[in-house]
């Protein structure tokens, strides 16, 4: 599995970002997903999951209200859609696959890996 976040950016503080993850080929439906995000000096930090139909989904009670994680399996395609942005938001998210709980957010559980978007929030 094959794994590609886009959609990052620069944004001023209170805007919005979507970003996609793109999984390669049908195998990537096989799979809970997750979002992480690393912000320099940090550690890396679970933002949220899907479930393999995209019926569940889960973000981190620091971020309910502002973002929102969606699964297009036609499209092999989650979604991961940021609102009222703040500069704390900035970091660099991946999104992860390979694990049966959408909720799972230990990083060494995860299987498969993309190459990280950088989002940027400006005051």
């Amino acid at each position: 599995v094959q794994l590609q976040a886009s959609g990052g950016g620069l944004v001023q503080a209170g805007g919005s970002l979507r970003l996609s993850c793109a999984t390669s080929g049908r195998t990537g439906i096989l799979y809970a997903m997750g979002w992480f995000r690393q912000a320099p000096g940090r550690e890396r930090e679970f933002v949220g999951g899907v479930s393999r139909n995209g019926g569940k989904s889960y973000v981190d009670d620091s971020l309910k209200g502002r973002f929102t994680i969606a699964r297009d399996n036609a499209e092999n395609t989650v979604y991961l859609q940021m609102r009222s942005l703040k500069p704390e938001d900035t970091a660099v998210y991946v999104c992860a696959a390979g694990v049966p709980n959408y909720m799972t957010d230990v990083t060494y559980v995860y299987d498969y890996w993309g190459r990280g978007t950088q989002v940027t929030v400006s005051s």
